[in-house]
């Protein structure tokens, strides 16, 4: 049974912001930090709250803390010793693992998200433009009461029109495959796949193997707690847009190469059931849009490219023992839209998500290393995945096609990673013994 009541809203619910902010902090002082923390215990919803309040609700806050963090916080040395390796040294010290390397680099990251001193984050969501500048001025009034604690940096979201929480500035509907957790409530819709045991995504409960041993202590710290790797993509839009007119004869050849580089169509109709034209109402439709396999249906990708982005980090039914690499996904836009046939004006902008599991090296890095990152996945040769995978302009894109296959040679990168950070997000017991660990 699921405690609800101990479970950061953003594990079980998706919300209808559209906009907010993200804070990334510093405690200088042990005390500092748990006088932040403790004025914002009553402001961070459960699931229960947030699913009894979705329709009145206007904000949502949700709090995690780095490795780091925990230290700053007064976490014992033996507590923080029980927590795993990848977690301990952090995204930037792995960025070889994940394949951040060039401009991807943490020498390039900005926000200070590659120092040390980045300790925990809070996500202030809202859904009115007008609520979430009034959450920041509340925060930034706590933050300015408070001492031994500070801000490193922020990144405000936008969700402004034609773009919107549920799409990307490449104009791409997202959020369209989440895994299901048993004893959610919610049941997985056509060709997502069963519903998984917790404990895939939050720690205390059995995952798809059995009883989890060596999590976190004490218990009251890690029951109920999940990990959260952070990634901050700037988006070429203008890059993306150029290529595509650069490569196709048509509007309609344009929309159709986007596709083939996503695995889907604007829309979000799957190119395995809408190979030729895009399908708007397939795409609107969540029982048909994801009801597809691709052993049986696509097995040399003909409709969708073994390469493409969204095969890559969903192989479905051609990945093995996929149940242990399921992830659940949040996020949002940021910057302005880009004005479609306007050139690019060098404004920052893109989307920062946030992959929540239990496992960081068996789940999120084993999707950066080898679904994402490497070059001879689906035994393509030299490829990385063209919209989120690192790009030094020497990769491939191959588009199988009868009676000749159309290679892609140097594919530029259309994304940039601009920072990211391993977050430990705990459970509210957790946030209270957090809160009071100087008492």
């Amino acid at each position: 049974m699921l405690e609800f009541d101990d479970i950061q809203h953003i594990l079980l619910t998706r919300t209808p912001a559209i906009t907010g902010r993200y804070e990334f902090l510093a405690f200088d002082t042990p005390a500092g930090g748990r006088a932040w923390l403790t004025e914002l215990l009553d402001k961070v919803q459960t699931a229960t709250d947030a699913q009894a309040t979705m329709d009145d609700s206007d904000r949502w806050v949700t709090l995690a803390f780095t490795w780091n963090g925990l230290r700053a916080l007064g976490v014992h040395e033996e507590s923080l010793a029980t927590f795993p390796d990848e977690f301990r040294e952090g995204m930037a010290a792995r960025a070889d693992i994940l394949g951040d390397t060039g401009t991807n680099a943490p020498e390039h990251w900005v926000g200070g998200l590659a120092g040390e001193d980045v300790h925990a984050i809070a996500i202030l969501f809202s859904r009115t433009d007008e609520q979430c500048k009034r959450s920041i001025q509340e925060h930034d009034k706590l933050l300015a009461r408070t001492g031994g604690v500070r801000s490193v940096s922020y990144l405000d979201l936008n969700a402004s029109p034609p773009f919107n929480y549920a799409h990307d500035h490449f104009g791409f509907r997202d959020r369209l495959s989440q895994p299901v957790m048993k004893g959610s409530g919610e049941e997985p819709t056509p060709g997502s796949g069963a519903a998984l045991e917790p404990g895939e995504f939050i720690l205390g409960y059995p995952d798809e193997d059995g009883p989890v041993a060596n999590l976190p202590e004490p218990e009251v710290l890690s029951r109920n707690g999940s990990y959260m790797a952070y990634r901050r993509l700037q988006e070429h839009v203008g890059a993306f847009r150029d290529y595509l007119r650069e490569h196709a004869d048509t509007p309609e050849g344009e929309e159709l190469m986007a596709a083939k580089f996503m695995g889907r169509w604007r829309s979000g109709a799957p190119l395995v059931l809408a190979p030729d034209k895009d399908d708007p109402e397939l795409g609107a439709d969540p029982m048909r849009n994801n009801d597809y396999n691709y052993k049986e249906m696509d097995p040399l990708g003909y409709a969708c490219p073994l390469g493409s982005h969204a095969r890559r980090l969903n192989p479905r039914d051609t990945a093995h023992n996929m149940n242990r690499r399921r992830m659940i996904r949040r996020g949002a836009t940021y910057g302005p839209a880009l004005p479609d046939d306007a050139p690019d004006d060098g404004v920052d902008r893109g989307i920062a998500a946030f992959i929540l599991c239990a496992n960081l090296t068996r789940q999120f890095e084993f999707a950066q290393n080898v679904w994402i990152n490497d070059k001879t996945f689906h035994e393509l040769g030299n490829e990385h995945d063209p919209i989120c995978g690192t790009q030094d302009g020497t990769m491939d894109f191959t588009v199988p096609k009868r009676p000749i296959r159309k290679v892609h040679k140097g594919l530029p990168a259309f994304t940039t990673l601009q920072g990211g950070a391993y977050f430990f997000l705990p459970g509210i017991n957790a946030l209270h013994h957090l809160a009071t660990l100087g008492n």
